[in-house]
C-alpha cells in the first residue's frame, strides 16, 4: 500500500486534489471515477512544487498520431451508441500518450460544463483544426456526429497515409547522400592524410589527379569548420527568410517549381485541398467557408493564398470551377472535374473523386522522382568516390615506376 496524490475534476467542474492510499495508480483512478471524479493526474507530487501547482503538461510530438487514434475510437464507440461523454471517457483510458490523455479528459471536463463538443475541442487548437472542429459542429446542429467522426477518420488516415508515404520515399534518397558525403569527408580528412606520408620524403613527381586529392584533402582538414560554419549560418538565415510571410512565399513557389518534385508537391495540395473540401461539403458546410477552412490546411501558402480569390469568385456567383482555373494553382485537370461536379450538382462527390485521382498521381510522381534521384546520386556519390581512389592508384603506380 503507497500515499497517491491526484488531481481531479468533480462534476461541476471544479479541481479537487488531495491524496487515497492504494495498492497503484490505476486502483486510485477506479476509486476516484466512482466517486464521480475524473482523475487528471495521479502519482507522485512533482518535486519543487505543491499539488495545487500542478498543470496539463505540454503537448509535444505526434499530434497527428494522436487525432487519427482520438477520432477513430470516437468514431467505433459513436457507432457502438455509446454515449458521447462515456466515449470520451473510454478514449481517454485507451490513450498511451499520458499528455493527450490529460487533453481528452479536459475535453470532457468542458463538456461537462455544459460547453457543445465543437466548443470543447477549440479549446485545443494546437490539436484540433478549423476543418475538424467545423465539421464537428455541423454533426451537432445536423445530429449526425457518429457519420462526422467516420468522415473525419477517414479523411484523417488518408491524409496521414499520403504524408507517411512521402516521407518514406524520401528518406532512402536522403540517407544515400549523406552517407556518401560523410564517406568522401572521412577519406579526404583521415585516410589521405595517411596516405600522403608515402611522398614526403621523396621528389618524385605527383600525378595530377593525386595532387588534386591531396591538395583537397589539405583544405578540407585547413578549413572544414569554416565550411561547416557557413552551412549552419545559410540553414539559419534561410529558416529566418522563410518564416516571413515573403519569404515564404517565395520559397513555396520556388518548390513548385523544381523539376518532377514541384510536380509532385502541386498534386499532393491538390489532393489535400480536395479531400478537406470534400468532407465539408458533404457535411452541408457553406462552400464560400469551406474554402476558407481547408485553404488553411494547405502547407503550401503560395497556392493557400490563391484561395482567396477563389471564394471571392464564388461570392460574385461564378461557380467554383471558374474560379480555380484561373488561379492556375491547381493542374488543369482538376477545373474540368469541378465544371462536371456542378453540372451534375454532384460536387462533393467530385471532390472526393478528385482527390482519389491526385493521391494516386501523387505517388506515381514521387516514384517518377525517386527513380531519378535515387540513380544520380550513386552516379555523383560513385564518380567522386571513384575519382579519388583513383588518384590513390595512380599514385602508387607512380611509386612502383621509380622503384624500376
Amino acid at each position: 500500500m503507497a500515499t497517491f496524490f491526484f488531481r481531479a475534476v468533480a462534476s461541476d467542474g471544479r479541481m479537487r486534489s488531495g491524496s487515497l492510499t492504494g495498492d497503484n495508480e490505476k486502483l486510485i483512478a477506479r476509486e476516484l471515477r466512482k466517486q464521480g471524479l475524473t482523475p487528471i493526474y495521479v502519482g507522485v507530487a512533482p518535486k519543487g512544487s505543491s499539488l495545487l501547482d500542478l498543470k496539463l503538461p505540454s503537448f509535444g510530438t505526434g499530434k497527428r498520431r494522436d487525432v487519427l487514434f482520438f477520432t477513430q475510437e470516437m468514431s467505433t464507440l459513436l457507432n457502438a451508441g455509446v454515449p458521447l461523454d462515456r466515449a470520451l471517457s473510454i478514449t481517454g483510458e485507451l490513450t498511451e500518450r499520458s499528455d493527450f490523455r490529460f487533453l481528452v479528459l479536459d475535453v470532457l471536463r468542458v463538456l461537462k460544463g455544459g460547453r457543445s463538443l465543437a466548443d470543447s475541442l477549440a479549446t485545443h487548437p494546437e490539436y484540433f483544426s478549423d476543418l475538424y472542429i467545423n465539421m464537428v459542429r455541423a454533426g451537432e446542429a445536423s445530429g449526425a456526429l457518429t457519420t462526422i467522426f467516420e468522415r473525419l477518420a477517414e479523411f484523417e488516415r488518408t491524409r496521414d497515409d499520403l504524408r507517411n508515404y512521402i516521407i518514406s520515399s524520401m528518406i532512402y534518397p536522403a540517407l544515400l547522400a549523406l552517407v556518401g558525403l560523410g564517406s568522401i569527408f572521412i577519406l579526404l580528412n583521415f585516410v589521405v592524410p595517411r596516405f600522403a606520408t608515402l611522398f614526403s620524403d621523396t621528389r618524385m613527381k605527383i600525378p595530377l589527379p593525386t595532387q588534386m586529392m591531396l591538395t583537397a584533402s589539405e583544405f578540407v582538414r585547413a578549413y572544414w569548420w569554416i565550411g561547416a560554419s557557413g552551412l549552419v549560418a545559410v540553414i539559419v538565415i534561410w529558416r529566418v527568410y522563410t518564416r516571413t510571410t515573403a519569404g515564404r512565399l517565395w520559397w513555396d513557389g520556388a518548390r513548385l517549381r523544381i523539376p518532377l518534385l514541384g510536380d509532385a508537391l502541386r498534386k499532393a495540395e491538390t489532393a489535400r485541398f480536395a479531400r478537406a473540401m470534400a468532407t465539408l461539403i458533404a457535411n452541408t458546410v457553406p462552400l464560400v467557408q469551406s474554402i476558407g477552412i481547408a485553404s488553411a490546411t494547405l502547407g503550401n501558402k503560395m497556392i493557400a493564398g490563391a484561395m482567396s480569390g477563389v471564394a471571392q469568385g464564388v461570392k460574385r456567383g461564378e461557380g467554383i470551377a471558374v474560379p480555380v482555373r484561373r488561379a492556375g494553382v491547381f493542374p488543369p485537370l482538376a477545373a474540368h472535374l469541378l465544371t462536371v461536379g456542378e453540372e451534375t450538382g454532384r460536387l462533393d462527390q467530385m471532390f472526393s473523386r478528385m482527390a482519389d485521382i491526385y493521391e494516386n498521381d501523387t505517388r506515381s510522381a514521387i516514384k517518377r522522382f525517386t527513380a531519378v534521384f535515387e540513380p544520380i546520386v550513386i552516379l555523383l556519390m560513385g564518380v567522386m568516390l571513384g575519382g579519388l581512389i583513383l588518384s590513390m592508384l595512380l599514385a602508387i603506380m607512380s611509386i612502383n615506376d621509380v622503384a624500376v
